[in-house]
């Protein structure tokens, strides 16, 4: 497992520690076998993104501070300059960039997906609302049993509840998707 995820690993244990909570309150509240959430803490598993979110959320941290171990600062502008967006590194299939991850009490979560033909995503489902734009190529995008096609100017709004994932047409197509937290 690379560095970035132990090192994601390591700050989850250390808030749960912090909260003194034992491994079984965590993955109750988390939905998660006892064997998943230590995969999860030690670095074994790669965590969802997804998951990611619900563990800030329970901790009461920002997912900035899970992710870099740094907290957020900023409060009413944050500039981010192109290709300086933090790398979230979740699935092999997503390229996800942050581009607000420097603003502390974020209510939204908007990335930058770049996604790749050469890996087939898994389904994935989380908590609050999801938009997406096209912006290059085109990808489709499976929401349950329905199945769209987004290209460049396309925009789609759905409940991220439903299982869901987003395909490539072609090598390559990049959106933003914005998470309503």
């Amino acid at each position: 497992m690379n560095e970035k995820v132990k090192d994601i690993a390591a700050r989850i244990r250390g808030l749960r520690l912090l909260m003194g909570i034992t491994e079984e309150e965590a993955a109750r509240v988390l939905n998660l076998s006892v064997a998943e959430y230590q995969k999860y803490e030690t670095g074994e598993d790669d965590i969802p993104i997804s998951l990611l979110y619900e563990v800030a959320d329970f901790y009461h941290v920002d997912l900035t501070e899970i992710l870099t171990g740094i907290s957020p600062k900023l409060q009413d502008v944050c500039f981010v300059k192109a290709g300086e967006g933090l790398k979230v590194e979740r699935y092999d299939q997503y390229d996800f960039q942050s581009l607000a991850y420097k603003y502390k009490n974020r209510k939204i979560e908007p990335l930058l997906v770049t996604l790749d033909a050469k890996n087939t995503p898994e389904l994935v489902s989380h908590q609050g609302q999801e938009f997406n734009y096209c912006l290059e190529g085109t990808y489709k995008v499976v929401i349950g049993k329905a199945e769209y096609i987004l290209e460049p100017g396309d925009s789609l709004y759905f409940n991220p509840i439903i299982p869901h994932k987003m395909v490539p047409v072609g090598d390559t197509a990049k959106y933003i998707t914005v998470i309503l937290l």
